[in-house]
């Protein structure tokens, strides 16, 4: 009889939580806030401000006159397919990369989810500092840095692959 083997898709429950607590936020953000509204949450640093993007990171294309919205779909879609495919191959044990997939994941779910049902993303998140404002955003789009973050630390990290050698050649003693 096979046995299966436990795969990253074990993750997926990182990519509802982070999914909720996307979609959660922003319902809150957009019932009580009015658009552009702007509270102060640290003086001189951090203010929640809510306004609609209907581009990607950064607003970027976000006066494409709407083609934009479909294509950032459409892209996303694509990429939670792919992720959800390195995931169900990947061995459970590879823990940095399969948090790294469950994390933008539920960053691109998270902001698909807003352009299908407002035509747009709901941002919210506005670091500022000495007149410097970042660009507002979500928490969708912290999802995808940490998770693109935790891929670079894989790519310095001691290869994954030695370290099964490794296993498999001691178990051979």
């Amino acid at each position: 009889m096979l046995k299966k083997r436990a795969s990253g898709l074990r993750y997926l429950w990182i990519t509802v939580l982070m999914v909720i607590v996307d979609q959660i936020t922003k319902v809150w953000v957009a019932a009580e806030f009015e658009l552009y509204e702007s509270r102060v949450v640290i003086d001189g640093l951090f203010n929640l401000t809510y306004v609609h993007n209907y581009g990607a990171a950064f607003s970027f294309l976000s006066d494409g006159g709407g083609w934009q919205r479909w294509f950032f779909t459409v892209i996303a879609i694509a990429i939670s397919a792919v992720l959800l495919i390195w995931l169900r191959r990947n061995p459970v044990n590879f823990w940095r990369q399969n948090l790294s997939f469950a994390l933008i994941l539920s960053g691109a779910i998270g902001n698909v989810a807003d352009r299908m049902m407002y035509g747009y993303v709901i941002d919210f998140l506005d670091v500022h500092y000495q007149g410097w404002h970042w660009p507002a955003f979500n928490v969708a789009d912290m999802a995808i840095t940490i998770g693109a973050a935790l891929m670079l630390l894989e790519a310095f990290v001691e290869n994954r692959r030695d370290d099964t050698e490794a296993e498999r050649e001691e178990g051979k003693k």
